[in-house]
């Protein structure tokens, strides 16, 4: 009964998402096989427990001290060597699944991941180079990503795809992924970042390799194509660090977007002029009460010039 009961409460409840790569497939394996092996220990162990209490209890009123025994040495070898296989069992399985997980396959393909406070983005050097802030990724492909921070540790993680890595300043990692359905899933970061560390996340999309191969030229045919100051905001991460109204956001790390026309007031410039020097040189010009160095001092190269416009724009377009 014990056994029955424990094994509909991990069958019937949905622990863990449905599988969306060949990875979390060899996890979730993994997952079952070591619960298995729990219930089958816990199921023992109760029952054990439940028939010794319901057979050798003391008789009412009987406060005298049991009898001493020395034990059972058939039964302590068995209780240690069980456990130990089980064990080794496990470590066996696990292995053999980190290796194949690691293993990059037939019909490769790279995408380089660079994290930073607090968005993520993307280059696929198989695609001449073609950057997003939006992971697209084919179906069926085995996906090596490069990984790189520009600043504190991050933890790159798709729920649904089970594989997760830390992104370190200074150290290049990578992870394999091999996406097996198509649709669209969260990227998150998991290892705490900043005060903008729940707002670090990016769109994932897995499509067929012809949408994908459609997708990559429609990206790179949008050299003429003007951007939109809205969409870089949100996937650059500036909502993260700062409170926008028009966009909905309420990050305290860095100045309030919507005091734009004093604070360039102050600093006597133009709105557009300070928002795009304090874009491309954040330690030009600081704001009164904050820091210098707490702004990535890349997005003047990370950013494209018609982004950088745009978002220019997008800031400054209630100073005008």
């Amino acid at each position: 009964m014990i056994t029955i009961l424990v094994g509909l409460v991990a069958v019937l409840i949905p622990w863990l998402p449905d599988p969306a790569s060949e990875q979390m497939k060899r996890i979730e394996d993994v997952y079952w096989f070591a619960t298995i092996i729990c219930i089958g220990i816990f199921a023992l162990v109760m029952s054990v427990l439940i028939y010794s209490v319901m057979t050798f209890r003391a008789a009412p009123e009987d406060e005298s001290d049991g009898p001493s025994i020395h034990g059972n040495t058939g039964l302590e070898i068995v209780w240690t060597v069980v456990p130990a296989i089980l064990v080794i069992a496990i470590g066996v399985v696990s292995a053999v699944v980190l290796s194949q997980n690691g293993d990059k396959g037939s019909n490769p393909m790279t995408i380089r991941v660079f994290a930073q406070q607090f968005s993520w983005r993307f280059e696929y050097p198989d695609s001449k180079g073609l950057k997003s802030y939006e992971l697209v990724m084919p179906l069926n492909r085995n996906i090596t990503f490069e990984l790189q921070s520009a600043d504190v540790i991050h933890s790159f993680w798709i729920p649904a795809m089970g594989q997760k890595q830390d992104l370190v300043p200074g150290i290049d990692t990578s992870i394999v992924i091999t996406p097996t359905r198509i649709g669209r899933f969260p990227l998150v970061c998991t290892e705490l970042c900043g005060l903008g560390h729940s707002t670090m996340r990016s769109p994932v999309t897995v499509v067929s390799q012809a949408d994908f191969d459609k997708w990559v030229a429609e990206q790179q045919g949008d050299g003429s194509k003007d951007a939109d100051g809205a969409a870089v905001f949100s996937s650059a991460g500036c909502g993260g660090c700062h409170a926008f109204k028009p966009a909905n956001t309420n990050g305290a790390i860095g100045p309030n977007l919507d005091n734009v026309a004093a604070d360039a007031k102050k600093a006597g410039e133009d709105p557009a002029a300070y928002v795009k020097e304090s874009i491309v040189d954040p330690n030009k010009v600081i704001a009164t009460g904050y820091s210098k160095d707490v702004m990535p001092g890349d997005f003047g190269s990370s950013l494209s010039a018609k982004e950088i416009d745009a978002l220019v724009t997008y800031l400054t377009a209630g100073t005008q």
